[in-house]
């Protein structure tokens, strides 16, 4: 899954510094099933406020699928989210993904999500080929 990159964004990184807004932007034209995840994400931890909101539900289709690793496996893109969004992003499995504020309160709870006990509780065998 790669990011359909204007020819005007390809030259500025040609040149040296890239605009952030134009690399999120790029990141949001070319993967919107994650970007539309984390952006209700986003929304529901704004409104319901919490230590965290996440998804639970597997994406619809492999194309779907793909569009979140690669959201979240890179670190540039997954870096430009959380600055753009202003969350931390936590991944597990292939679909579950959750959005934290940038509250300390929360580094705790954070830290479980993160935690290999935390990875170990959310498998099972419905997704073990996701």
């Amino acid at each position: 899954m790669s990011l359909d990159v204007s020819p005007a964004l390809l030259e500025q990184a040609e040149r040296g510094e890239v605009d952030e807004a134009a690399f999120v932007d790029c990141v949001r034209t070319s993967l919107p099933y994650a970007w539309e995840m984390i952006s209700n994400l986003v929304a529901r931890l704004q409104v319901d406020g919490g230590e965290f909101a996440d998804n639970t539900t597997p994406p619809p289709s492999e194309q779907a699928r793909g569009q979140l690793l690669r959201a979240l496996a890179s670190d540039a893109i997954r870096g430009s989210l959380e600055r753009h969004f202003g969350v931390r992003l936590a991944f597990q499995n292939c679909h579950r993904v959750a959005v934290f504020p940038l509250d300390p309160t929360v580094d705790e709870r954070l830290d479980r999500f993160r935690s290999i006990r935390g990875q170990l509780l959310n498998q099972s065998p419905e997704l073990r080929d996701c």
